[in-house]
C-alpha cells in the first residue's frame, strides 16, 4: 500500500498538537480583591470542570486600573470591576460581551444591578453590592462614631491612628459627602473645600493603603483605630474581635456594585463564562455571600440565605444614611482631571 509521506507527517503533527492541547492543564486567571472569593468554591469548580482558577490581587480600584493599563488588559481571563469603570474599560476594547446565551444563570440576577451602570448589562455580571463607611475600635475610640467628620477631623488622641483608602473616587467622595455635597458634584468651590478638608486631615493619617482584614490587621493590633472600609470587610474583621464596629455615616456614602467581566484578550472566554455561570448557581452564590459577608444581587440565592444574614443592618443597611448614599456617576474629563490632581497632591 502506498502512503504519501507528507500526509503522514502532517497527520502526526496535527495529532501531537491536539494531544498536547488536550493534556495541557486548564487554568483561568482572575484579577480580584483579596478575600473576595471562597477557596472551597474554586475547588468545587475545578473538581467539576477540570479548570483551576488562579487569582492575582489588587488593593484599590485605582490599582486595578493601573494593572490593566500596564498590561492593556492582557494576561487575565476575568477581572473584578467596579460599576463606574465598566464603560471606560469596554470603550478601550478590553471587555468581552456577556449575555444569557453564554451565561444562562444571569436569569437569577436582580435587573436593578444589571443596569445600575452604563455598559454593565453588556459587559459585566453583578457579583456583590455594598456600602463604604467607617470601621473603628470601639474600645479605643472614646465616643460613638456617626459622621464622616469623626474620621476627617479626628480627635487629637487619634492622630497617627487613622487610615484612608488610596483611591481618588473614594477619598474625595468621602470628603464631599462629609461637607454635604453629592459624590458627583463638579462645582469648583466644593472641590476646593474637599481638598482643604483632606489636606488638614493628612497629618493625622497613618496610611492611605487599604487595611488588611486578616488576623494581622492593623485594626486588630491597635496601630489603626479608625478607617474607611467596605461594609462586608468589617464582618470578616469582627470574626477576630468583638471590639470592631462599623457605621454608615449619617451623611451617606457610596453604594457600589462589583461586576465580573471577561477580558477580550482572554484565550479562554468560554471557560471564563462557564465559571461566571457556575458562580451564579443559587446555592453557590449563597455560599459566596456568607463567605464575603456582602449582599448578593442573585435573587434566587437570597431565598437560600438565613434570616440572620438578610436582616444584618451592616450587610443590608436601611434608614437615612442609606437614603443619603449614592452611586458614582459619569464625570466630564475636566472634572476627572481635577480630582486626579487633588489625589496626587495628597497621596503621591
Amino acid at each position: 500500500m502506498f502512503f504519501d509521506k507528507t500526509i503522514v507527517v502532517t497527520f502526526v503533527l496535527l495529532f501531537t498538537a491536539v494531544f498536547a492541547q488536550a493534556s495541557e492543564p486548564k487554568e483561568l486567571v482572575l484579577l480580584n480583591w483579596a478575600n473576595y472569593m471562597d477557596p472551597d468554591v474554586l475547588v468545587e469548580f475545578e473538581q467539576r470542570t477540570g479548570i483551576s482558577v488562579k487569582q492575582r490581587y489588587f488593593d484599590s480600584d485605582s490599582a486595578r486600573g493601573e494593572i490593566l493599563l500596564e498590561t492593556e488588559g492582557k494576561g487575565f481571563d476575568l477581572a473584578l470591576v467596579n460599576g463606574a469603570s465598566i464603560r471606560i474599560l469596554a470603550k478601550r476594547g478590553w471587555l468581552a460581551p456577556v449575555d444569557e446565551s453564554s451565561i444562562p444563570n444571569l436569569k437569577h440576577i436582580d435587573p436593578r444591578w444589571r443596569t445600575a451602570f452604563e455598559g454593565a448589562r453588556s459587559y459585566g455580571v453583578p457579583y456583590f453590592w455594598g456600602t463604604l463607611g467607617i470601621v473603628y475600635r470601639k474600645d479605643l475610640v472614646p465616643f460613638t462614631v456617626s459622621s464622616w467628620m469623626d474620621l476627617l477631623r479626628p480627635a487629637e488622641e487619634l492622630h497617627g491612628k487613622i487610615s484612608m483608602i488610596g483611591d481618588s473616587a473614594d477619598l474625595i467622595g468621602t470628603a464631599l459627602k462629609a461637607l454635604g455635597y453629592s459624590l458627583n458634584i463638579t462645582d469648583e468651590k466644593a472641590m476646593q473645600e474637599a481638598e482643604a478638608l483632606l489636606q488638614a486631615q493628612a497629618p493625622a493619617v497613618k496610611t492611605y493603603r487599604y487595611i488588611s482584614i486578616g488576623a494581622d490587621s492593623a485594626l486588630l493590633t491597635g496601630q489603626v483605630v479608625m478607617s474607611m472600609m467596605y461594609n462586608g470587610d468589617m464582618r470578616m474583621l469582627q470574626q477576630h474581635s468583638d471590639n470592631i464596629a462599623f457605621v454608615l455615616p449619617k451623611e451617606g456614602g457610596n453604594i457600589w456594585t462589583d461586576y465580573l467581566s471577561v477580558l477580550s484578550a482572554s484565550p479562554r472566554k468560554a471557560d471564563a463564562k462557564r465559571f461566571i455561570d457556575f458562580l451564579n448557581e443559587p446555592e453557590i452564590a449563597a455560599r459566596l455571600a456568607q463567605f464575603t459577608h456582602y449582599a448578593t444581587p442573585n435573587l434566587s440565592a437570597e431565598a437560600l440565605l438565613p434570616a440572620e444574614f438578610m436582616n444584618d443592618p451592616v450587610i443590608y443597611p436601611t434608614g437615612e444614611a442609606l437614603d443619603n448614599s449614592e452611586a458614582y456617576g459619569r464625570l466630564p474629563p475636566r472634572a476627572q482631571k481635577r480630582r486626579a490632581a487633588i489625589f496626587s497632591r495628597l497621596v503621591d
